[in-house]
């Protein structure tokens, strides 16, 4: 049998040291896999957020400035993710010229063509999705399909004469994650207020869509 020895009388044998390496090893087995379900979720999380904060910024706009604005979902040639980024224009009625599809809208780089400010008005707002998951971990839809705008009144309503208007975007996580990202969904109402919602819970379910 081996002696056991030890550095100083104060350090740990062999035997310990091995113990506690083992231990170390095990525990890590556990933490690490839990730590990437922990960092997954909480990106799938951010991505109805990001959508919500978009709705809710549009209305906002429109309201404060007592101005049409649309928010349109764009998927960029740039996108490697897959996902949309979202845009806000913003648009002075008249009673002459409706902002519709054609009406006279601000872009990124330029107001509105009858923004009361003139050239000092508001340009559009851009935001990039660049930091969200993928879609092959989360796939978006929208309702209607194909749908990719929203329009909002000076009120902060949704502008009900513009047709196939978006009312919802839903993520779907693919076969891999189905165990570890829940579905999410952003509704708009008619009254303009976007919510996050999971659209595979029953209605009775405080979580559930709005119809």
């Amino acid at each position: 049998m081996f002696p056991v020895m030890k550095r100083g009388g104060a350090g740990f044998t062999l035997v310990e040291l091995m113990v506690t390496l083992a231990v170390f090893g095990f525990l890590l087995s556990i933490a690490v896999p839990n730590m990437s379900r922990w960092v997954v979720k909480n990106k799938a999380g951010a991505v109805a957020e990001f959508y919500a904060d978009g709705f809710s910024t549009a209305r906002r706009m429109a309201v404060s400035r007592n101005a049409e604005t649309r928010l349109s979902l764009l998927q960029q040639p740039s996108n490697v993710n897959g996902q949309f980024d979202w845009q806000i224009d913003i648009c002075y009625p008249t009673p002459v010229l409706a902002c519709d599809a054609n009406g006279l809208w601000s872009t990124t780089t330029a107001p509105a063509g009858n923004d009361p400010k003139g050239v000092a008005g508001d340009v559009s707002i851009l935001r990039p999705s660049d930091a969200l998951p993928s879609s092959g971990m989360l796939t978006p839809s929208m309702l209607p399909a194909n749908a990719s705008v929203i329009y909002f009144t000076p009120l902060g309503w949704v502008d009900t004469n513009i047709a196939n208007r978006l009312t919802r975007i839903q993520f779907d996580p693919s076969p891999a994650y189905v165990g570890d990202i829940p579905a999410s969904a952003v509704v708009v109402t008619l009254s303009g207020m976007a919510s996050t919602c999971n659209p595979t819970v029953t209605a009775s379910d405080s979580r559930a869509c709005p119809p």
